[in-house]
């Protein structure tokens, strides 16, 4: 399992313009089952994505296929970890809290 956080190295403005190639990117490794959450960094200056693969060498060629990489706008750095535990209803734990 590994984590892909991206960091900015562009104003938000450039970031902005490049969101749908960004989603598009993000929708397609979710479909190949290779993402298994993102989201923004708080504050906003880079982002996470949880994914699976096979290899770090899968991952970081993933992770360097991302516009906001390949644009120059985001650096990104691969995390590998061995998943040892996880809550029991792992949809719920994603769950935003209503209220």
């Amino acid at each position: 399992m590994f984590i892909i956080e991206l960091t900015y190295i562009a104003e938000l403005n450039a970031i902005d313009a490049a969101m749908r190639a960004h989603m598009t990117f993000l929708r397609k490794h979710y479909a190949a089952k290779r993402f298994i959450a993102s989201g923004r960094k708080i504050p906003r200056d880079g982002g996470i994505i949880l994914a699976v693969g096979e290899s770090r060498e899968e991952i970081e060629a993933i992770a360097q296929d991302d516009p906001f990489v390949k644009r120059g706008l985001a650096q990104a750095r691969v995390i590998e970890f061995r998943l040892s535990q996880r809550a029991e209803d792992i949809a719920a734990a994603f769950a935003t809290p209503s209220g």
